[in-house]
């Protein structure tokens, strides 16, 4: 059973939406280990004291950054603690852009947005709002202790939430020599340029993912099958597989009020001002999860 890589809300405006982050890709890489050649024994990787050549114990390590060539600072966990954002257990979106409107390089690992039980109808509603509205939103969510830029992109019936780079990651495409300029300045003739479009139309088909598959990985695998057959395999101990446990129940909410409280609060504050102003929609919002924890006359579910 696959396990959540996080447990939390996916949160915007007022609502508050209890999801599980799942891992949107499968790892195909053939992994190597390294053996010892005279008996097949596993290889293992120490932590060694560069200076005595000792092995060290996980509790005698800490973390340190090198801010010159051979000199550190040492930091303790609760310095790296102080700097993490407050919120580990929400998915905040900021803002809501065109779906087109983010190029390909920021984006980087997909996740599957799952919704806990009784949930359904405000992932729903997010959902098809951001598929009508042709919308995509801007979010940011903390793992262990670093804060991830991400965008929450509908797909099918699904929600995903697509990790995405900092413009600080990126390398500016002007450091490289990239052609600029017209093409008849690198002498493309007009019949060229035809040709060309011509060739892309011909090859042109719907995309069907299927279609691509890895083949060497393919080939890989059957020369590792016919060396198992010949040579034998290194028998491995098996794992077992840990229960997760499920996001709890949720409460009906009254969708319409917060939705309604979210447009006016975003009349008032602009959007570009919408961060700075991010903890007042944040009390609100904890003054909404009181209210709806607060004891109510049962109510049926919308």
């Amino acid at each position: 059973m696959a396990r959540p890589v996080w447990n939390g809300t996916l949160s915007f405006g007022l609502l508050n939406i209890p999801v599980q982050l799942m891992s949107g890709e499968k790892r195909t890489d053939i992994q190597f280990r390294m053996l010892d050649s005279r008996d097949n024994s596993p290889i293992r990787y120490e932590r060694i004291n560069a200076e005595t050549g000792e092995e060290v114990a996980w509790k005698d390590i800490v973390k340190a950054f090198e801010y010159d060539k051979g000199s550190y600072v040492v930091l303790e966990q609760e310095d790296i603690k102080s700097a993490a954002p407050e919120s580990h257990s929400a998915i905040d979106v900021e803002a809501f852009v065109d779906a087109d409107a983010i190029g390909p390089q920021y984006f980087e690992k997909p996740y599957v947005l799952v919704p806990a039980k009784k949930a359904e109808k405000g992932y729903v509603l997010l959902r098809e709002a951001l598929a009508s509205t042709k919308k995509i939103g801007v979010a940011r969510v903390v793992i262990r202790t670093r804060e991830h830029l991400c965008a929450i992109v509908p797909q099918g019936d699904a929600l995903l939430l697509l990790m995405m780079r900092y413009p600080q990651e990126l390398v500016d495409v002007e450091e490289y020599n990239i052609p600029e300029g017209k093409p008849s300045e690198y002498r493309i003739t007009a019949k060229e340029k035809e040709f060309s479009e011509q060739l892309i139309n011909s090859m042109s088909n719907d995309w069907s993912p299927s279609e691509y598959k890895d083949e060497f990985r393919a080939r890989l695998h059957a020369v590792i099958k016919k060396r198992m057959k010949s040579k034998g395999v290194v028998a491995k101990k098996e794992e077992d597989e840990q229960d997760v446990a499920e996001n709890a129940a949720t409460n009906v909410v009254d969708f319409m009020s917060l939705l309604q409280q979210s447009i006016d609060r975003n009349k008032r504050t602009p959007a570009k001002k919408k961060v700075a102003a991010k903890k007042a929609p944040r009390k609100a919002a904890k003054k909404a999860a009181k209210a709806r924890k607060a004891p109510a006359r049962k109510r049926k579910s919308a």
